[in-house]
């Protein structure tokens, strides 16, 4: 036998399986070293060539917080796109980039701080189920299975599909029933039914778990069902490692073991929040409170056996990722730096972009902007704003691309083009008299980029601007900026309305002065170019809406309240401004011969159906085929309607596509008072079209849905 093979310690065994060598690296362990691995900043044990490694990785809608990098659509701008495939794509350019400065940090210091390593905490699953929350930006949307379907393409590109190394570890986060408000996050107790744990909150928590196979997972601040989120034996023990089988690591939020005993008051103090929050599942702690376990285990509340599973877990990440290994042994070490921010990646910003645009209004097909028309103004005091690229967690580029800019690359020659900014954020101008009212008076057609920003709506902490601790307390637009519309609306403006935000805005009567409306979230570094093709007419708008825009928050619960009752378009009775599933195009779209296979199925089997989508309108443009199944006869409280498959096709005019689905009983099935899966004989309705059920789509220029109804005997 090889004398150097023989020496080696089973844990730098490369052809060794994962598990056996986690347990020899374990064993060689004083208490002293696997303490200092508990923590988000794990310290390095140089006697075994353990480098010290810093969990927290950020990289929300790219890498961020770490330098230069392509930056993406905010989270809730890539729902907008309803493209799993475009949002694979866009992960796996993250986890290149991140790959790439991961190693270059490795070569330049021997170790990597905070924000550089490969363990990423994103994306954020929460149901957004308030548009009061500040965070609800980095969610996916309102739907527990679009959010599932979309962060898991997100999670499938960032870990990569190498059958032995993850490219990087995504992290599903808050878990679980946490959007708000921020200000009572670190204490507020979040009660909900069985029937809405399973219905709501969990879904996507779970698809990302059993399908998409995540990495981690992250403890939310507040309790649920009064348990600590980071120390629940329902969430972490018995439904995330007993039912869901989940096999990598649990993080807590940071902060958060120390609320246990500081704001949840249900521990006395850190050592027995550690002991808790360790026997419960909780890994990793971002904060100090596992600095207290050899205190925690000196008075008998744990022992040292709870700290060598929750390091199977954490190291069996760092294992996976290759941390351990010989670069040459590692595919992802080899992708080169030029990856980063490189023309590829920024061309596939760009195209995340301009498909999360939705078209809200478009009255007498005012846009795409004709090439005739001879003068333009923008206006607005997001025009030339970098923030309502960004939203929040991210990355940074040299050349980023505000409206104004992509405008100003744009705007033919000989068509005029004028700029101001017309009004501030959310205060009144300081002036009496502006010039832009005139200036709108004069251009055919304005340009008016008004909405929310980052400094707005956001995490507490991050928002310069919010009262609520990044919380929003109206959801329409700052009466300032209504004033400046309605101002340059008297003085005769034609105007197109480009709304900036990550979660809904209620126009009220400003709807009804403009011509057009573009909601473009927080579109990412090439959000500038994208919003003026789209304006321009080289791109036709395809994005449809992630949640609903309510008329007002009259029509919303308490945000407090947790309970589902009148939220989302799942179950809200009102008529919303805008539905979940909306949006338009600069063509035509015709759904038709929706047919199911049978009009009775038998409990346990699936129903095929199949529909055609025609571009009737004159030029080419994607449609999105939206499927919605209702239980008519539940025994039970039941969305009135859920999204349980869509599709997303490009047609050229003309053009006419077959789609074909498979109703499966789990899709029949909902979840009764237990929180338990059930199926039930009975009339079910199938409804398919362009976005959720309701007239108010219709009223708004979708075009007409399909239904058709069969029974489960």
């Amino acid at each position: 036998m090889n004398q150097n093979a023989s020496s080696t310690p089973v844990f730098k065994d490369t052809n060794r399986p994962f598990s056996e060598r986690v347990t020899d690296l374990i064993g060689r362990l004083t208490l002293e070293e696997k303490v200092g691995l508990m923590s988000h900043p794990a310290k390095g044990i140089p006697r075994l060539g353990i480098p010290a490694y810093n969990y927290w990785s950020e990289a929300l809608h790219g890498v961020a917080r770490n330098g230069r990098a392509t930056v993406f659509p905010q989270a809730i701008g890539m729902a907008a796109t309803w493209d799993p495939a475009l949002i694979l794509r866009v992960a796996t350019a993250v986890g290149d980039e991140a790959r790439a400065k991961y190693h270059a940090a490795l070569k330049r210091h021997g170790y990597t701080q905070q924000y550089q390593g490969l363990t990423f905490w994103s994306p954020n699953v929460n149901l957004f189920r308030d548009p009061r929350w500040g965070r609800g930006q980095e969610t996916w949307g309102e739907d527990p299975f679009l959010t599932g379907t979309m962060a898991s393409a997100f999670v499938r590109g960032l870990q990569g599909d190498h059958p032995k190394y993850l490219k990087a570890a995504a992290c599903a986060k808050h878990y679980a029933v946490h959007s708000g408000p921020e200000r009572d996050r670190h204490h507020f107790n979040a009660i909900c039914t069985p029937r809405e744990l399973h219905d709501t909150y969990l879904p996507a928590f779970k698809t990302l778990v059993t399908e998409a196979k995540v990495e981690a997972i992250m403890g939310a601040y507040n309790r649920t069902l009064d348990e600590p989120c980071c120390a629940s034996q329902l969430l972490l023990v018995d439904i995330l490692r007993g039912e869901w089988g989940f096999e990598g690591h649990v993080v807590s939020d940071c902060g958060a073991l120390t609320d246990i005993h500081a704001h949840h008051k249900i521990t006395q103090d850190a050592a027995e929040s550690a002991a808790l929050a360790l026997q419960k599942g909780c890994d990793l702690g971002c904060d100090c409170v596992f600095d207290e376990i050899p205190t925690a285990i000196e008075r008998g509340l744990m022992t040292e056996a709870d700290v060598d599973r929750a390091l199977t877990h954490t190291l069996g990440t760092r294992f996976k990722l290759g941390m351990f290994d010989p670069d040459d042994e590692v595919p992802y070490t080899s992708i080169p730096m030029d990856v980063v921010a490189c023309p590829e990646h920024r061309q596939l910003a760009y195209e995340t972009a301009a498909a999360s645009v939705v078209l809200l209004k478009n009255k007498n097909n005012i846009l795409p902007i004709q090439p005739e028309t001879k003068s333009i103004f923008l206006t607005g005091p997001n025009a030339s704003s970098l923030e309502v690229l960004l939203g929040n967690y991210y990355g940074f580029n040299n050349d980023m691309n505000t409206f104004l800019e992509g405008i100003a690359g744009r705007v033919p020659e000989g068509m005029g083009m004028e700029y101001h900014p017309g009004a501030l954020l959310n205060q009144p101008n300081a002036i009496r008299m502006s010039w832009a009212p005139g200036m709108a008076q004069a251009a055919d057609l304005t340009i008016a980029c008004v909405g929310s920003s980052p400094m707005l709506e956001g995490e507490e902490g991050a928002s310069l601007l919010t009262p609520l601790n990044g919380d929003r307390d109206s959801i329409s637009l700052p009466e300032n900026q209504v004033e400046f519309i309605k101002q340059i609306a008297m003085h005769g403006a034609r105007i197109i309305l480009v709304v900036t935000g990550g979660s809904p805005i209620a126009l009220g009567e400003i709807e009804d002065l403009v011509e057009a409306i573009l909601f473009v979230w927080y579109p990412g570094m090439e959000g500038g170019r994208a919003v003026a093709d789209v304006l321009f007419g080289d791109v036709s708008p395809s994005g449809k809406l992630p949640l609903t825009f309510p008329q007002s928050l009259e029509q919303l619960p308490p945000f407090e309240d947790y309970s589902m009752a009148g939220r989302t378009y799942r179950y809200m009775t009102a008529e919303p401004l805008y539905p979940f599933g909306f949006g338009l195009s600069y063509s035509q779209f015709e759904f038709s011969d929706l047919a199911l296979e049978s009009t009775e199925v038998g409990a346990g089997n699936g129903l095929a159906f199949r529909v055609s989508v025609r571009n009737i309108g004159e030029r080419a443009g994607a449609e999105v085929a939206q499927y919605y199944l209702s239980d008519l006869e539940a025994s039970t409280i039941v969305p009135q309607h859920h999204l349980i498959g869509f599709e997303r096709v490009t047609l050229e005019p003309g053009e006419c596509r077959d789609l074909h689905f498979t109703i499966t009983p789990e899709m029949m099935s909902f979840f009764d008072d237990r929180g338990k899966l059930a199926l039930e004989p009975g009339t079910f309705r199938l409804e398919v079209g362009s976005c959720s059920p309701g007239t108010r789509g219709h009223v708004l220029g979708a075009p007409a849905s399909l239904t058709a109804e069969f029974c489960v005997k």
